[in-house]
């Protein structure tokens, strides 16, 4: 067979895609301001805070379980020093990144709906029986725990992009998207005070782990009776919303053997795409940055506030700014696009201000006087809450690469950006050997500021926000092939 280069691609792009208008009827548009599809993505928003306080409520909880005389002499704990605490909280990335590359393609070829609720059920029973696990078998019990539940909760991201590439018109992606992705920092912003207070309670460490995990177990349930795959499988969307979304994402099926068919995933030629790898790279920059900030922060905290139950909640405001930043940006991304701007400039302008705005605040974190912390929550929230953009910036870019394959590719970037994750706590603790030691803390802000810069940069310049000629790999390959049978039949 012969192979399918770039530029023959190019030139057969316009034969590939389905007959229909290009552009979707302002009436049937206007019809549709408000429907199924805002319940399904409502559904993915809840999903996503769940989803991410069960992860940030470690994060919490790992103090007073290190040390619970710190809030609650009644209450058992286990006497865990920086590198155990720091081994808890990498260990749910060692399953997570396991199964992310096997999510985002049982999510392609089954149901991304489907699998986002049985992944989320088993997570939440996981947390569920943590305290009584680590009552019996201590630190070993919780690790497995915590690998079990980032082996079942690697689904999420994949999932919820699968979703969204078949749920959000493209005039409403850069809202829609960020919308459901903003549960992540709803869920931080959450999990943090309440996780904090209810450590400090006469309930103690073991009811964040109740709490939080029933919450997933109903969400689960719920989710999979009114979650959907595509507005296709949908039970009861109107035919107007349903014409509206698959118009607009020229989706639309023209006979059973098409819409039956399942496409190849161009794994070479995602692999090898140079806006995927810049793609890949910033995924990286965030977790790194993020998940240092993320999970440092309320140990950060505790030892400069010495208040478990305050530094919830000052390790939860940079949270809380990002998460209502998230909206405005989202609007003016959108707005850009109606005004004609390319995609590819709107992500790299949003993604701009999301790394390289904290870049500049956490290289600021060395003039902070030591005696005076308000500063350094300042600072903290001005980082956290400017990263607000990347909803917008490199995480919607998936879609726009490749509609058909974005959840795919999700599985791949947030794989690699994973090992990241659970990396960065690892080298937190070979750094601050002295959690009090403010210098040793701004060598990690330093590393994070630098790793945002460059991870940006590399976006910038080799980052895109057309659509991929391999999205539709399998037509332009049969296509190339006719062209080739013609040549060869003419001469």
């Amino acid at each position: 067979m012969t192979a399918v280069k770039k530029d023959d691609a190019v030139d057969v792009m316009e034969k590939t895609s389905p007959k229909m208008s290009a552009t979707v009827s302002p009436t049937l548009q206007q019809s549709c301001i408000l429907g199924d599809r805002h319940l399904q993505v409502l559904l993915m928003f809840l999903g996503m805070t769940i989803g991410y306080s069960l992860r940030i409520a470690m994060s919490m909880a790992i103090v007073p379980m290190a040390n619970a005389k710190t809030a609650n002499p009644d209450i058992e704990d286990f006497g865990w020093d920086q590198a155990q605490k720091n081994l808890v909280l990498s260990s749910f990335f060692w399953g997570y990144v396991v199964t992310q590359v096997p999510s985002g393609y049982i999510a392609n070829v089954w149901s991304g709906q489907k699998l986002l609720a049985i992944g989320m059920l088993l997570c939440g029973v996981l947390n569920v029986v943590m305290p009584f696990v680590a009552s019996k078998w201590a630190l070993p019990a919780v690790l497995v725990c915590r690998v079990g539940m980032g082996l079942t909760q690697a689904c999420l991201l994949p999932c919820i992009h699968t979703l969204l590439s078949k749920w959000a018109p493209p005039s409403e992606r850069a809202r829609l998207g960020t919308f459901a992705y903003a549960g992540a920092q709803f869920g931080t912003l959450i999990a943090m005070p309440v996780s904090g207070f209810l450590a400090a309670s006469s309930l103690g460490w073991p009811s964040i782990f109740y709490i939080f995990g029933t919450l997933a177990i109903v969400w689960s349930i719920v989710f999979f009776y009114f979650g959907a795959n595509s507005p296709a499988e949908h039970r009861s969307i109107s035919p107007k919303e349903r014409k509206y979304i698959e118009d607009s994402l020229k989706t639309i099926e023209t006979n059973d053997e098409n819409k039956s068919k399942k496409l190849r995933t161009p794994w070479r030629e995602m692999f090898t795409s140079a806006p995927v790898l810049a793609l890949g790279v910033a995924h990286c920059s965030q977790n790194w940055g993020y998940w240092t900030l993320l999970t440092e922060m309320p140990s950060y905290m505790t030892s400069v506030m010495k208040n478990i139950e305050m530094s919830g909640v000052y390790s939860a405001l940079p949270y809380l700014v990002m998460w209502l930043l998230s909206f405005p940006m989202s609007w003016f991304s959108d707005y850009a696009l109606k005004k004609g701007m390319s995609k590819g400039t709107v992500r790299k302008t949003s993604n701009t201000v999301a790394f390289w705005g904290p870049a500049v605040a956490l290289a600021f974190m060395s003039l902070v006087p030591t005696d005076d912390y308000i500063w350094a929550i300042v600072i903290f929230t001005i980082a956290v809450g400017l990263n607000a953009g990347s909803l917008c910036g490199y995480q919607i870019n998936h879609i726009d690469l490749s509609p058909n394959f974005a959840g795919t590719m999700m599985s791949v970037t947030n794989c690699v950006a994973t090992i990241t994750a659970i990396i960065a706590p690892l080298i937190v603790g070979i750094i601050v050997t002295d959690e009090s030691n403010v210098y040793q803390w701004n060598i990690v802000f330093y590393i994070a500021a630098a790793i945002f810069f460059l991870g940006n940069l590399i976006f910038v310049i080799f980052g895109k926000g057309e659509i991929q000629w391999w999205n539709n790999f399998e037509e332009v390959q049969a296509l190339r092939k006719k062209k080739d049978k013609d040549v060869e039949d003419y001469i």
